[in-house]
């Protein structure tokens, strides 16, 4: 089985497997037909076909996961893959099926899960480099998205610290302020009455004797 590399350059898929002498064969083998063409959709019910004829086979839940997740339908895809982990002692296939549900819950943005997919993956394989670089860009897309939550977190702290925090009084309050102009008026009272005073001196004062 070999992989190949999505446009996203992040992940990789593995194409179907053939099917054993067992229940569901003809199906597998026509459902393979279809997939190597890249009529998926066509693929899928020939698979889903195998898997009623035999639900614990394997193989047939494989090929059915593939081609769900080439049909996008990544959240039955990830089932299937789990289901063909659950029915087989086969390490290297066990491997491959948890590789490519940890890419199907990654289409779904399913962080956390496709990180436990991966982390099995790698488990059983140590050697694979796909795996081990989804891995790691999984893991480092977490400790943005943690970092970025943490950020948004404290931003709000702040917001909040903001708003209940007292609003600033007004250096003068109402009576201080009365008192103020209560204070300038008076003042200019006192300067009309000089105004006053000033002139009523000049009216009166005699001509002055040349």
């Amino acid at each position: 089985m070999k992989k190949i590399i999505f446009i996203s350059a992040i992940l990789c898929f593995a194409f179907a497997v053939n099917g054993n002498a067992q229940a569901g064969t003809d199906a597998i083998r026509t459902g393979n037909r279809y997939f190597k063409k890249g009529e998926y959709q066509k693929a899928v019910p020939e698979y889903q076909r195998a898997v009623a004829q035999d639900p614990a086979n394997p193989v047939a839940r494989y090929n059915l996961g593939n081609a769900q997740f080439r049909s996008n339908q990544y959240s039955q895809a990830e089932k299937e893959y789990e289901e063909a982990v659950t029915a087989t002692n086969d390490k290297d296939f066990s491997q491959k099926a948890n590789y490519n549900k940890g890419v199907a819950l990654s289409k779904q943005k399913k962080l956390l899960e496709s990180i436990e997919a991966y982390k099995k993956a790698v488990t059983l394989n140590p050697a694979d480099a796909d795996a081990r670089f989804n891995l790691q860009k999984a893991l480092s897309e977490l400790k943005k998205q943690n970092e970025n939550q943490e950020k948004k977190q404290e931003q709000k702290q702040q917001k909040q610290q903001q708003k209940q925090q007292p609003k600033p009084q007004s250096k003068l309050d109402k009576r201080k302020i009365e008192q103020y102009l209560q204070s300038l008026r008076q003042k200019e009272q006192e300067v009309q009455r000089k105004i006053q005073e000033n002139r009523s001196r000049s009216v009166t004062r005699p001509e002055k004797d040349w």
